[in-house]
């Protein structure tokens, strides 16, 4: 008691001078001691982003709270909440400053089971069947187990309209939408008597505010990929439906910015009901459609305002912008509209009552990362060459180098030799490293360093879609991936992707450490913690990471993998390749609040 009494706080007013200040002394190296307590307990028991690998890598890191778990580092409410509602601003990406966001494992929801695999998604059911394997039945329905997204707002509400309904313990979706409640099979048939969606001319599709998706993945049976987006919707999750289905998805909004993909990329753009005012903010909207849009492609609206009540007046500006760009108007069926853009050169300057002109010469219409919005129409140096009709149809184009690549500096070379050697690795792979690509286990794939979609290329004849990732300080070589037919996005791989967790199947980075550092001076941007982690929050427990680089980079990824819960094997790079890489596969795995294995 000696001790803790001569520590008690002294108060002031005692009389006793010295004494005074003898008490005022022990009490500051009291507080200055409990303060480096606090301190410290903090910094042990609160770990962040940005911490470095080797203060993280001694003890396994620690699950978020429940409530994250469908957490979106960039695309989160409670930021956005405080943005501005300027042309939908506050729904963009705003990411948390480095250092900001916890580093903690996502968990999964309770109940959750790995997702149905793909193709089994696609079995014949109908209310009559009693199980999802049911093959004596008529309808085509996708579904996927209710606990993983429990969800159900869309099915109370969109049911009627065939978006999704649950069934027990399943979410089914027929295929409908607000615009095609009949089934996207029907819709789809009524769009191929204008758009030549059966010919192998047309491959890649923007579906903007793709609801769950339905049109995306029906069109999959005509042999066209169709990227979807919609913003993030903490009541409806549609993003997060579609991923878990296997189609192809992206969380997304049309805000300020330019979308993150390249100049004249999509053989169409598809808009159903998805209420974009195209013409607003001086038609900044219809004029990133048109920079995204391959010459001879065509534009799909369905829905408001195509001879719509009480928007006459939007019905009559989107006309009369499309003729100022010189689209072709294919045909009004209905609420559907249907124009086809021009091959040639664009027709402006011309007279116009929206005053569209020209962007100036030092406009580059392929950079589209954090990029803002123009109100100007992009000058292209090709259009003929990767225009609809003139690039090779489909599965051609895929293993073809287009007029993008040849006029890189020694692009069709680089072309061919990554091409080929990306069949040789992914052969590897399967033979030599157990990588179930090729199986119902693998469906949603991405390449977190694409160059020319080699990777994505070398598995088109798997039952795979692959997210083909373009990091935004590194070359533009996305345009050439759209020409092959794939699809993809531009990423700075130090910031959240921006998808939901537990999307993808199976993740690829081929030289992870140039994703965390500057191409010109190599200095590092952020750590390789940081990155993996991101990997972990958007992989599906069991899901597979294969990693290539360096052995010293592999080695620290193999600690990384081991904080975040990873099993992990090492080996060598192919024989034939004469490299000193090593590859890192890792499985994640299944882990449940409270934190077990399992």
């Amino acid at each position: 008691m000696g001790l803790l009494s001569s520590l008690r706080p002294h108060r002031r007013g005692s009389s006793g001078g010295g004494a005074q200040w003898q008490w005022s002394f022990l009490d500051a190296v009291w507080a200055v001691f409990l303060v480096a307590v606090v301190v410290f307990l903090a910094l042990v028991f609160t770990p962040r982003r940005g911490d470095t690998v080797a203060a993280l890598t001694g003890a396994a890191v620690p699950p978020c709270a429940a409530s994250e778990v469908d957490l979106l580092p960039c695309e989160d409410p409670r930021r956005s909440s405080r943005l501005s509602r300027e042309m939908n601003y506050y729904r963009e990406r705003h990411c948390p400053a480095r250092g900001e966001a916890p580093a903690c494992l996502v968990p999964p929801p309770p109940g959750y089971r790995v997702p149905v695999p793909w193709p089994e998604s696609l079995h014949k059911v109908s209310a009559s069947c009693t199980t999802s394997f049911c093959i004596a039945c008529s309808e085509w329905l996708i579904f996927i187990w209710h606990d993983n997204m429990p969800y159900g707002k869309i099915a109370e509400r969109k049911g009627h309209q065939g978006w999704m309904k649950q069934e027990g313990s399943y979410f089914l979706f027929p295929g409908g939408g607000t615009m095609f409640p009949d089934g996207a099979e029907q819709y789809i048939e009524k769009l191929t008597k204008y758009v030549p969606l059966r010919s192998g001319l047309l491959r890649t599709g923007l579906d903007m505010g793709c609801g769950v998706a339905s049109f995306g993945g029906f069109l999959l049976k005509e042999n066209i990929t169709a990227l979807s987006f919609a913003p993030r919707d903490s009541h409806k999750s549609q993003i997060q439906f579609a991923l878990e289905r296997g189609i192809p998805a992206f969380l997304l909004m049309l805000g300020t910015r330019r979308l993150p993909f390249p100049a004249q990329s999509f053989d169409f753009v598809h808009c159903s009901r998805c209420l974009i005012p195209f013409t607003a903010y001086n038609g900044s909207y219809l004029i990133e459609v048109d920079r995204l849009l391959r010459p001879g492609g065509y534009l799909i609206i369905s829905g408001p305002p195509v001879q719509w009540k009480k928007q006459e007046k939007e019905w009559g500006e989107l006309q009369a912008m499309a003729e100022s760009l010189c689209y072709k108007l294919i045909t009004v069926d209905g609420n559907t509209a249907i124009w086809k853009k021009p091959n040639q050169a664009s027709c402006l300057p011309n007279q116009n009552e929206f005053g569209l002109d020209l962007c100036s010469t030092d406009d580059d219409p392929d950079e589209a990362w954090y990029f803002k919005l123009k109100k100007c129409i992009s000058k292209v140096s090709l259009l003929e060459e990767i225009a609809v009709g003139s690039i090779d149809k489909w599965p051609n184009r895929l293993s073809k180098p287009s007029a993008r690549a040849s006029f890189m500096d020694d692009g069709v070379n680089l072309f061919e030799a990554d091409t080929q050697k990306w069949v040789k690795r992914v052969s590897y792979y399967k033979r030599s490293l157990g990588v179930k690509l090729g199986t119902a286990l693998i469906r949603n794939v991405m390449d977190m360093n694409a160059f020319f979609g080699g990777f994505a290329a070398a598995v088109a004849s798997d039952p795979v879609w692959v997210m083909n990732v373009v990091p935004a300080k590194n070359p533009l070589t996305l345009g050439v991936i759209y020409d092959r037919g794939l699809i993809g996005v531009y990423h700075d791989w130090c910031e959240p992707f921006s998808t939901y967790p537990r999307t993808y199947d199976l993740i690829h980075a081929d030289g992870i450490n140039s994703l965390i550092s500057d191409p010109k001076s190599g200095k590092i941007r952020c750590d390789l913690f940081d990155v993996m982690l991101e990997m972990d929050r958007i992989l599906r427990p069991e899901g597979t990471a294969v990693i290539r680089d360096s052995p010293d980079v592999i080695n620290k990824a193999v600690q990384v993998a081991r904080s975040i819960r990873w099993t992990t094997q090492v080996h060598d790079s192919e024989p034939e390749s004469g490299s000193a890489e090593k590859i890192l596969i890792a499985t994640k795995t299944f882990w449940k609040l409270p934190l077990t294995s399992g």
